[in-house]
Parts: C-alpha cells; structure tokens; sequence
C-alpha cells in the first residue's frame, strides 16, 4: 500500500517500471494493480542487509554495483518516455535494502521498490546505495571499494555527498508534507545533518 503524498503517482511509477523491466532486470511480475497497491510475483533470493549483517558486505555491495551498471544500461525512456538525452535509469532507492541475492551474495536475484524510478543522472544511485552503506552500516564503508569497482566509476566526494544530500532534503521535504511535525521530520532532519557531516 503506498501511502503520503504522491502515492497513487509512486504506485502508477512502480507497475511502469516492472512491467517495462519484466524480461531485461530481475524484477517482480505485476500480478494485479489499483490505485494505491500492487500485488506482486515474490522473487528468490536473501535480502541484502542480512547477509551484510551476516559479514557477506564485500560479495554483496560488488554486486550491487554489476547490478547497478545493468539498470543504468537500461533505457529510461521504457519508465519515462520524456526523458531528456544523456540520463539514465535511475531505481531512486538503490542499495542492498532493495536487493535479493543468492545465499553466498555473489549474485543480485531481485531488485525491488521501484517507486521512484525515474530518468536522472547516474550519481543519484551511486550515492544512494554509499548512503545506505554509511547510514545503516558504518563498519562497512571500506567495503564500498568494490560497489565502485563493480559499477566501474566513482564520483567526485563532493557530488556523492550533494546527491545524499539533495535525497536527504527531499525526504525532510515529503516528510514536512505528510506529517508537519511528526517523527519522520525530525528523523530525516536529523540525517540531514548527519550526511552533510560525512567526509570521504
């Protein structure tokens, strides 16, 4: 059920994408849609923050970036037919949160939550998935080197940390417009000031 503002929008964005990805991207299969919700094929596979949190962070943030190069390989105009010339498929919500693997981590099985695909710049998922890593599982930052190596770019420092934090201010912002006041805000200030703290 997707819920806060813009969700019917997040939910027509999401059944966009996997139905346009079904065949080329291990996504799910859209089984039946209405405004709000989307059921679902379940796909194989183990989530990615357990196996980081079972010591697999190195096996599977280098996937994630093999992954990674795939989705943005793919043409963004299949989620966005205006999509301007020179960007790319962006999954907007990139990182082992949103994979499935096979049990060692070598393999990406599933991507999942694509409701903020869009067509943008290759830096926003990049960034995101280092964000996920740093936020949520700080012992493992090293481990980053081989998400790097595995999409086969790097971004400067400085334009990584303005895509965490333009993400960052735009959650706060949905946040403000969902529940003015309400924990979310605070929480997502709060990494706000938490991101725009980091150094490389």
């Amino acid at each position: 059920m997707y819920q806060g503002p813009g969700a019917a929008a997040r939910c027509r964005r999401e059944d966009t994408a996997l139905t346009a990805l079904a065949g080329r991207l291990p996504v799910a299969t859209v089984l039946a849609r209405d405004e709000l919700s989307l059921t679902v094929a379940s796909l194989p596979g183990v989530p990615g923050q357990d196996l980081i949190g079972g010591g697999r962070a190195g096996p599977v943030l280098a996937a994630c970036g093999r992954m990674l190069r795939l989705i943005h390989a793919a043409d963004p105009a299949l989620v966005e037919p205006a999509a301007r010339p020179g960007r790319v498929l962006v999954h907007g919500d990139y990182g082992p949160n949103n994979t499935l693997f096979s049990p060692d981590g070598a393999a990406v099985t599933g991507i999942v939550d694509w409701e903020w695909a869009h067509a943008g710049t290759a830096v926003e998922d990049l960034a995101w998935c280092e964000w996920i890593v740093r936020m949520h599982h700080p012992d493992q930052v090293a481990a980053l080197d081989g998400f790097f190596d595995g999409y086969g770019d790097r971004p400067a420092w400085a334009d990584r940390q303005r895509a965490m934090t333009d993400r960052c201010r735009d959650m706060l912002a949905l946040c403000q417009r969902w529940e003015p006041g309400g924990p979310a805000v605070a929480r997502w200030r709060d990494r706000l000031r938490i991101t725009a703290s980091w150094t490389e």
